[in-house]
Formats: structure tokens, sequence, C-alpha cells
């Protein structure tokens, strides 16, 4: 009997935690920070306690109670205690590795707190990119998915409540074991394993202490397991597939068929169609949405809008998307532009160009630069390190401002704090490529945003308004943003083709779709619960 219980992604898009357990073998489905949770309880200014370690999470149901999961080093004596009485706690024995789709934070953010010796299974670009973002981002406790820094308990004088936790000084990082699904590590380059060791420009002097891990080939789990590489809105990403007792069970992740590597998918459904599933786990991000928006799509509508700019672009995309920053790459050669990327940009680039030669270089582009913020404090070493290796590759906010027909900016709302320094002519262009707002807090970051453009007399395209308090996108400017999940039809015909005895839809706010969609189909629909538990 073949044990699935669902920690997150039950009626909520991200956030996915599923344990498979087999026997007295486990592993789990990825480990994703549930962002729509947090929200209920947290906010900028308001978020748990890092000294607190595992208690916060814990306490407000943001982590299961799962003893034996976590890491020793954020557990309080006898924190346990305060659980036992949970009716989903649990102490686990053994669970050999998590799963991981691929690199965005609502699949990976929450290994952050998984046991430093619980390997990490997943493709080469999502290893490497999960690096890439932690050295080139905060050092919080909840960015610690490719290496963590031990802390040590410490109990400042006059403290007698709870134990305050801190890095240890001299304490070196401690890189997880990360297993490759999709490559033999042998394969990689010097470069590739050199900078998987240690980076690019180190971040800190403590990185300097990072013990390291040299990659190691999925066959070391006692599961048997296929990985496929799929489409989705970054590097990457993949869909597990894992014999059990009862059959092959199949995971999507996240996936799409109307992007730039679609054949990736579709490769992947017949290959897991081949394999006569017992089961499938899929999502169902875009379930209510009838049709896509190709990145071709956004390439031309894009093009378009650029063209007849006369002054200053700026291009607001997700994070990561590097389809959308290469869409937007080709925009700037097609119109004579530059490509001005940010410093983190930049790092994910040059780590991804170690895997794919097809990424460009930013030192031999003559259409890609890099954009240096206007800073009260000293930059992290990397950024300063980059900057220098890039001298003649750097602009600032007067160069764009002087020659403000000649960029596109990469910007997002965060970053129009630099628009001051630039002082766009009226009548720049503001180019929005991404989703629409899907809480309170980002309509609130809407109606700043749009506040910002009406001030500096920016126009705007792709960008959705605010009408009788509901956000809509003008219909005239639709078909700037490929989404990363696959729509309605597209996942029913992705589901029918695998054509598995169960189905089980997870990542999504809609998972009743399939099971009206689905009605007389053969497959079963099971909808999960939250915590709740699925025998197969």
């Amino acid at each position: 009997m073949v044990r699935l219980s669902f920690y997150g992604g039950v009626n909520e898009i991200g956030g996915n935690k599923i344990l498979l357990e087999d026997g007295e073998r486990s592993l789990f489905l990825d480990f994703g920070f549930p962002y729509k949770r947090f929200k209920l309880f947290y906010e900028e200014y308001l978020s748990p306690r890092g000294g607190a370690g595992l208690l916060d999470p814990l306490a407000m149901g943001l982590l299961p109670p799962l003893e034996g999961l976590y890491r020793d080093d954020l557990e309080e004596p006898d924190i346990w205690q305060q659980f036992k009485d949970n009716p989903s706690y649990r102490k686990l024995k053994h669970v050999e590795g998590i799963l991981l789709s691929h690199a965005h934070l609502d699949h990976s953010g929450h290994i952050s707190y998984i046991n430093g010796s619980i390997p990490v299974y997943t493709t080469v670009t999502t290893a490497f990119l999960v690096k890439a973002i932690q050295d080139s981002g905060k050092s919080g406790l909840d960015q610690q998915v490719c290496y963590l820094s031990p802390t040590v308990h410490d109990y400042p004088s006059g403290w007698r409540q709870v134990a305050h936790l801190s890095t240890g000084t001299g304490t070196p990082s401690e890189q997880r074991q990360f297993c490759l699904g999709d490559i033999d590590p042998d394969r990689l380059s010097t470069e590739a394993k050199e900078f998987w060791s240690s980076g690019f420009w180190e971040k800190t002097s403590r990185q300097r202490g990072l013990n390291s891990r040299p990659l190691k080939h999925h066959e070391s789990c006692s599961f048997n397991l296929k990985c496929f590489p799929v489409d989705h809105s970054i590097p990457g990403a993949c869909a597990w597939a894992i014999e059990t007792s009862s059959g092959w069970l199949v995971y999507s992740g996240d996936l799409r068929l109307h992007g730039k590597r679609s054949g990736l998918t579709r490769d992947f459904i017949e290959q897991a169609r081949r394999l006569n599933p017992r089961a499938l786990i899929i999502e169902g991000t875009n379930a209510a949405r009838e049709t896509n928006v190709s990145e071709q799509d956004v390439y031309e509508n894009g093009l378009k809008a650029v063209s007849k700019a006369e002054s200053l672009v700026i291009a607001d995309f997700s994070a990561r998307d590097i389809d959308r920053l290469l869409t937007f790459l080709q925009i700037a050669r097609d119109t004579g532009r530059k490509l001005v990327i940010l410093p983190k940009d930049a790092y994910l680039l040059k780590t991804l160009g170690l895997l794919d030669s097809e990424i460009p270089d930013i030192a031999l582009d003559d259409s890609l630069y890099i954009y240096q913020k206007t800073t009260a404090r000293s930059p992290d070493t990397w950024v300063r390190n980059m900057v220098s290796d890039y001298d003649n590759k750097v602009v600032l906010a007067e160069d764009v401002g002087s020659a403000q027909d000649e960029y596109i900016l990469c910007f997002s709302f965060f970053d129009l704090n630099e628009l001051p320094g630039i002082r766009p002519a009226a009548g720049s262009l503001y180019v929005y490529s991404s989703s629409e707002p899907h809480d309170e807090e980002q309509e609130i970051d809407f109606r700043r945003l749009h506040e910002w453009l009406r001030y500096f007399s920016i126009k705007s395209t792709g960008l959705p308004v605010e009408e009788n308090g509901e956000w809509q996108m003008p219909e005239a400017e639709k078909g700037l943003h490929a989404s990363g999940h696959a729509c309605g039809p597209d996942l029913l015909d992705i589901v029918r083709e695998i054509n598995p005895e169960i189905l089980i839809p997870v990542h999504s706010e809609t998972p009743e779709f399939y099971a009206e969609r689905l009605e007389g189909s053969g497959i079963d629909v099971i909808l999960p619960k939250v915590y709740g538990t699925i025998e197969i």
C-alpha cells in the first residue's frame, strides 16, 4: 500500500509538500513556500522570528509537525513536546530525499528548513539555479535551499525565555547533497564543477568556508526514478515518475504546452503514457482558462509596442523567467536598443551559460548591459566583483537618462525608486509582461505602480487597470504575457493522453475542474484534503 500525505498544495497555488510512503521508504514531492497561507499572517514588516527557529512556522501551520525531518540546529530543547497533541504530528524515521520539480520558491523555498542530510533530487539546471539564486540573494533563514549556515544556540545575559539563534562566527556553510535526474554529473565541464563548489564571486567572507558536496546521480536512491524535463516559466523544470509497489506514480510539477520548449512537455506525456501509471498528480493553476498566449505572441506584441516608443522603455516581467528576458533581448536587437538587466539577472545568465551554449555572454553581446543601482551602503562583494569584471558593460542612472531612446530597462515595481535619478522623458513606455494581481497586497502595489507612471507621465501597455473594484487587462493590450502554466483544455489533453487510473489534482484553487470534466472517462479523480492521506 502506497500512502500520499498532502501537507501543502491543496486548494492553493504553490506550497507543494507531498509525502510519498511505500513500506519503509519515503520521499517528498517538492517542499515549497506557501505564499497564500503565509500572507494570512505576515507581511513585509511582520515576519516569523528568525531567532525562534522552527517554532513560528510550526505554530502558525506553515510547516507540518513532522519530527525528524528538520534541521537540528533550528530546534529548541523539547520543541516537539509542544506539538505532540497536534493531530498531524508524526515522527518520521527516514526520508530518502526531496524530488524537486523546479526552482520557484513555491516548490523549493521550505527546503531551507529540511535536515541537511536529506538529499535533493532534481535537474542540473535547477540545481545550478537554486545555488545562483542563493549566492546573489538575501542570507536569511528562508533562503538556504542550496547550502545552509548552521546556527548556534546563544543565551545572552539577562534573557530567560527564548534562546537567540545566531550564525556561529567562522562556522562554514554546509552544501546540501544534490542528485541529478537528467545527466551524469561527470559530464559537466570543469568550469561548471568549479561554480558548484564555490560560485563566481564570493558573496561574503563566510562563504569561503563553504563545505561543498559534489553532485551525484539519482541512481543513489532506492526508488526507481525517471526524470522528465518539461516546459515552464523557469529553466530546468521537470516531472517525475516513481516506481512503487502499487505501480508507477507520476508527478507533473508545473508545466505548459505553449512555451518555447513545448516539445519537452510533449515528450514527457508520451513517456509517461508508456508507463501505464497507477496515479498521476497534476497541477491545475490555470484550469479555468480556455486559452494561452504563446511566447512568440509576446515577442510580436512587444516588438510592435517598443517600435513605436520614442523614449525610454521599461520592461516588467517575472524574475527568473529567462525565456522572457531573451524575448526582450531580441526585441532590443530588432529595435536598435540595449537591454539593461540587474546584477541578479546577470548572475543567473552567467550560471546558465555554463550549461547552455545558446545563453548570451554579457561580455560579448553588444545589446546586453548591467544596471548599477544607486545604493546607500556598500554593495555585496559579489556585486562589486561583477561590476569590476563587466566594467565596460555597466550603466548608471545618468547614462540611461542622457540617452533614453537607446535603452530597454528590465525593472519591476520594486525598482521604480531609481526613476528620480533617471528622470524618464514624458511619453516613455512601461511594458508590463507578467500576471495580474492575485491578492490584496499586490493590488495595493499595482495602485502605487499606476501612481508612479502618472507622476512621470509614462505610458503603459499590458498593465491591468482597476475598474469598479476589479483589476482587468484592457482587451487591446492583451498578449504581452505567456503564463508558465497550461490552460484548462491543455491540462485535460495531458491527462487523457497519459491516461492514469487515478488522477490527483494539486496546485489549484479549482481542483473540482478535473472531476467535472473527466466524469465518465474511466479515470478516477480523487481530490486531496489539507493534511489528508490518499492510499493507493
